[in-house]
């Protein structure tokens, strides 16, 4: 089962880290006990829409960039939920999922770029 606020947590821990930040001074400055967006982060708690403004602002980050990454990770997830499942099909029949190509948003139909899904990125629970 993938978890929305895993992946949630997972992209706003990565953007603190990449500014080099600590909990402590984000949780300072969106006004959020420490505790609290460490659990965040962890995917422990679910952000509100509220919380989830106030740590973007802390992180001088637009909620559509966060909420853009956690997107396309939700993507990657489904995508290898789906190759997961699919290993109970014969291999002869398995389709390979070593990447997948997008179409760019930025407008330019003809511009593809390959994503590559970790695989710790996905949290996969055989139903």
């Amino acid at each position: 089962m993938i978890l929305l606020r895993r992946l949630l947590g997972d992209v706003l821990r990565r953007q603190r880290q990449r500014q080099g930040r600590t909990l402590r001074e984000v949780s300072s400055s969106a006004r959020v006990s420490l505790g609290y967006l460490s659990e965040v982060e962890r995917g422990q708690k679910e952000a509100s829409s509220e919380l989830l403004s106030a740590i973007c602002d802390a992180l001088d980050v637009r909620m559509s960039q966060v909420m853009r990454e956690v997107s396309d990770e939700l993507s990657l997830a489904e995508l290898a939920e789906s190759a997961a499942a699919s290993e109970k099909v014969p291999a002869p029949m398995r389709p390979m999922l070593n990447s997948v190509s997008v179409t760019s948003v930025t407008g330019v139909p003809e511009e593809r770029v390959t994503i590559k899904a970790p695989a710790e990125a996905v949290d996969v629970v055989a139903a």
